[in-house]
């Protein structure tokens, strides 16, 4: 927990609590949120580390309500806006979001409504911020507090690093400095240091961290060879905790594979990945918030905003590419204080994958450029051959890589990109690359991270320490000599 602010004065709860009822239909706090609240509504900055699921939304939000201004909310999430701006509506809060998703014709509405002050809260990417025109319309506005999600893709030192995060702390200055608060479900010491000075916040603005400690969750790591010895373990453990369960993995591809042996079992289970059409990835969530005891399989995408307290069991069927991103995936289980169950199934195999999938998951920037150009310039063909004509040209022929893939969707991110529906049939290029996407020695910095982020997950799967110990050290946290609850501990 931060310290207390002696510079930001104190506003009185009654309002708050009243607005939490009112609009929200809430009666109590959760966590830190009261003191959060209290402290941006009376004008301060802060930087708050929250699990997913936590209440990290509500402490911007109602203070949108509170506060004279526009809430600017930042956020990379570009599915998640919607969610969070239809769910805001039905409360009767004036919200919109911008960003890539919507049409021309409904960006100028909202921004025309930006312009003459009528907003109270927006949502918009990091990436927005290049539009000249979305510049015009802010500047009508008095930013009364600027919320920058997902804070952590602002550190060089993260592994979830966006370049366009690193605009942030320019555009904070010319905003005239608002109020300013950071979200991150997970951040080491160093990232949080990195985020407020990448924010030109003050060393000592305050900061919460909460949830990071849990203890009803239960850590283990079982040694597997093969996809054989990982559709057992999913099923004896099944079987050993009953309940809602989640299994992630990394690749689709391992996914399907998983899906084929489980469904030849007669397991019954829910998919979700992003090669799933968007309906039948959103039925499939909500049928599994709906359930008591489902089974999801998925990949790391999921669980982003959803809100379901009970999931007794998380098994992770391939090696995440960080601590983060495991610590995140497995704090998804028992939000409502009951034991929960959460298994690595480590294969040596997957070390090499995960490599591949740092390396498949970023491309250089001559790679991005040459895929660019055969969109301008080859348009006849990519309209009538599609993804496998960008393929072919890049002379991939390995079906899990996908750097092709993943290049179309950042320069769908940076809009240089437009495509209905994710589909090449008709597309435009609008703009040029971000320079600084084309700069290679960011690239450098960026698979640096991801490999360091690897290394601290193989250390972790590999060691004999108390689990819990090594993610608070992670994390810069106090702990306990030991969990008593993890499998090392249990051995000794």
């Amino acid at each position: 927990m931060g310290r207390i602010d002696q510079r930001v004065g104190r506003v009185s709860l009654e309002p708050l609590k009243g607005a939490l009822k009112r609009i929200f239909g809430l009666s109590e706090f959760r966590s830190s949120q009261e003191q959060v609240i209290q402290h941006l509504v009376a004008g301060g900055s802060g930087l708050l580390i929250m699990p997913t699921g936590g209440g990290k939304s509500l402490c911007y939000q109602l203070p949108s309500q509170l506060l004279p201004g526009l809430t600017l909310v930042i956020s990379p999430l570009i599915a998640l806006m919607k969610d969070q701006v239809d769910a805001l509506r039905a409360k009767g809060v004036e919200a919109e979001y911008i960003n890539s998703s919507i049409t021309r014709t409904h960006r100028e509405q909202i921004q025309a409504r930006l312009a003459r002050g009528e907003l109270k809260l927006l949502y918009v990417t990091p990436e927005r911020f290049r539009k000249a025109d979305f510049a015009a319309s802010l500047k009508q506005n008095a930013i009364s507090l600027l919320a920058v999600d997902e804070a952590h893709c602002i550190s060089q030192w993260g592994s979830d690093f966006r370049p366009d995060y690193s605009r942030l702390g320019d555009l904070r200055a010319e905003l005239g400095f608002p109020p300013t608060l950071a979200l991150t479900a997970t951040a080491t010491p160093a990232v949080r240091a990195d985020i407020l000075a990448q924010l030109q916040l003050p060393t000592d603005t305050q900061q919460w961290i909460t949830g990071i400690e849990r203890d009803n969750l239960n850590l283990h790591v079982h040694d597997v060879v093969g996809l054989e010895e990982k559709v057992r373990s999913v099923v004896g453990l099944r079987h050993q905790t009953p309940g809602a369960a989640i299994v992630y993995v990394s690749l689709i591809s391992t996914l399907e594979n998983l899906a084929r042996e489980l469904s030849r079992l007669g397991v019954t289970f829910g998919k979700y990945h992003g090669q799933l059409p968007e309906g039948v990835r959103r039925k499939s969530q909500e049928n599994f918030i709906r359930s008591a005891d489902g089974l999801m399989l998925a990949t790391p995408a999921f669980g982003l905003g959803v809100d379901k307290a009970d999931i007794r069991l998380v098994i992770h069927g391939e090696l995440p590419g960080s601590l983060e991103a495991y610590y995140q995936e497995v704090g998804r289980a028992g939000r409502d204080g009951a034991q929960a169950m959460a298994h690595l199934l480590f294969d040596p195999d997957d070390v090499s994958i995960q490599s591949d999938f740092i390396k498949w998951t970023t491309p250089d920037p001559g790679f991005i450029q040459a895929v660019a150009n055969l969109l301008r310039t080859r348009r006849d063909e990519v309209l009538a051959e599609g993804v496998d004509y960008l393929r072919q040209q890049m002379n991939f022929f390995n079906s899990r890589d996908f750097r092709v893939e993943t290049t179309l969707n950042l320069l769908e991110r940076w809009e240089v990109l437009k495509w209905e529906n994710r589909s090449l049939k008709n597309y435009q290029m609008e703009g040029e690359i971000p320079e600084e996407m084309l700069n290679q020695e960011l690239h450098q910095r960026r698979l640096k991270s991801l490999q360091a982020g690897l290394l601290g997950m193989l250390q972790f799967a590999q060691s004999e320490e108390c689990r819990l110990k090594i993610i608070y050290s992670h994390f810069g946290l106090t702990h306990p000599p030991e969990c008593g609850r993890c499998d090392n501990c249990r051995k000794s």
